[in-house]
């Protein structure tokens, strides 16, 4: 991926992982559009930066989308990277009949959010020199909390979703995914002050530097999220299924 002189749009880019990734970007010449739902937090994110636009965008509806995307366009025809990063995660008791609003919310705006905006900019995109989309999962794909059942559900699918797109697309679109630990965020309440989870400035600082690579690899792995993504290939799951639930739980505990 190209490292300056891009167009890149940026979902869930008022707080957390998307706002850092925003900012490093913008700092090495770039121009970045943010999107989310908060206006206040995207005006935020954007204050003092030339280059940083903001746009309001409501990942849950298809019809937003679509007008979204026409707006976009409208405004930023030069763009040539998205990057899908918005998303939720719900705590979920699998236990007992329970309200399915969580879950459903979090299909419709971890799953549906990014393969409406990708449908819907995949032919803007294929017209674009050093075009890229980037889709950030989770080192939950690989490896599941069993209390976010339906979060890393989709991030599994969005993983196998990029593994297709990047074959369809190969030589036209660079398709890279970026699959993240537990990182100091607000992702979930309290997240951010968590001792045992990457620092938000570390994450970025190494996420940045693989980025950086030539070529960029086609999965961003930082250290940390390799406890995970490889377990299965290298046998022992179960173990790390049991130690991450176990570190998680007394994380939460404080």
């Amino acid at each position: 991926m190209k490292q300056t002189g891009n167009t890149i749009l940026i979902t869930g880019g008022g707080s957390g992982i998307g706002e850092a990734l925003a900012h490093r970007f913008h700092d090495q010449g770039n121009t970045v559009i943010v999107a989310g739902r908060r206006l206040d937090a995207l005006e935020r994110a954007c204050a003092g930066r030339e280059r940083m636009h903001a746009i309001v965008l409501d990942v849950e509806s298809a019809a937003a989308i679509d007008d979204f995307a026409g707006r976009l366009l409208a405004a930023h025809p030069e763009i040539n990277v998205l990057v899908n990063n918005a998303g939720i995660m719900r705590y979920e008791a699998l236990d007992q009949r329970r309200d399915l609003g969580d879950a459903e919310a979090t299909i419709t705006t971890n799953l549906l959010g990014p393969i409406r905006l990708t449908n819907a900019l995949i032919e803007h995109l294929g017209g674009q020199a050093d075009a890229a989309i980037v889709n950030v999962t989770s080192g939950l794909a690989f490896v599941p909390l069993i209390f976010t059942p339906t979060y890393n559900a989709i991030k599994a699918a969005i993983h196998s979703y990029t593994i297709s797109l990047r074959e369809v697309l190969r030589g036209r679109v660079e398709v890279i995914e970026l699959a993240p630990p537990a990182v100091q965020t607000e992702l979930t309440p309290g997240q951010s002050t968590r001792a045992a989870y990457l620092p938000l400035a570390e994450f970025t600082d190494e996420v940045m530097a693989l980025f950086a690579q030539e070529p960029t690899p086609s999965e961003i792995l930082v250290e940390r999220v390799g406890f995970q993504r490889f377990a299965e290939a290298e046998g022992r799951f179960d173990e790390t299924l049991q130690k991450l639930n176990e570190m998680a739980a007394k994380a939460r505990q404080g």
